[in-house]
């Protein structure tokens, strides 16, 4: 199955776009991937000498793959949403525990299983692992999406 229609419609691009590829999407959840570009601007300092990816980028990762990608999923699974109109995604809480260090040029993949969506608001459960399939860390995501149609 081609997930390009999905990626496409994120509303992120270079260098903010956390989403390489997705590998499995259902109504149940998603699993995806991504790769940490050594040239990013946030490895710089991050630490002196031993650059590391900070938890908020992780976290905006396992959002953009487990919540935006599944939510626009369903969005579109559901005919609710239609390929020109564009959608309002808010990120309304997050809980996640941090694990493991990601360094650069590290693969990770994310998966994220849906605990619910309903009156626009998904919450999910999300895991990320690196490609030894260690966990790095894991989760509980919630956000609102909302056509813009909707007001």
């Amino acid at each position: 199955m081609d997930f390009k229609n999905i990626i496409d419609r994120l509303p992120y691009d270079p260098p903010f776009l956390f989403v390489d590829g997705l590998n499995h999407i259902d109504e149940k959840g998603v699993e995806g991937n991504y790769t940490f570009r050594p040239d990013s601007d946030f490895y710089r300092g991050h630490f002196k000498d031993l650059p590391v990816t900070p938890g908020v980028i992780l976290t905006e990762c396992c959002a953009q793959i487990g919540l935006v990608c599944l939510g626009l999923y369903l969005l579109t699974e559901s005919n609710t949403l239609i390929l020109q109109e564009d959608v309002k995604i808010a990120l309304s809480s997050s809980e996640m525990e941090f694990y493991l260090p990601i360094y650069p040029n590290e693969k990770v993949i994310v998966t994220s299983k849906k605990v619910y969506f309903r009156f626009h608001k998904l919450k999910c459960e999300v895991k990320m692992r690196n490609s030894m399939g260690e966990l790095v860390c894991k989760g509980t995501l919630a956000g609102m999406m909302r056509l813009l149609s909707d007001g």
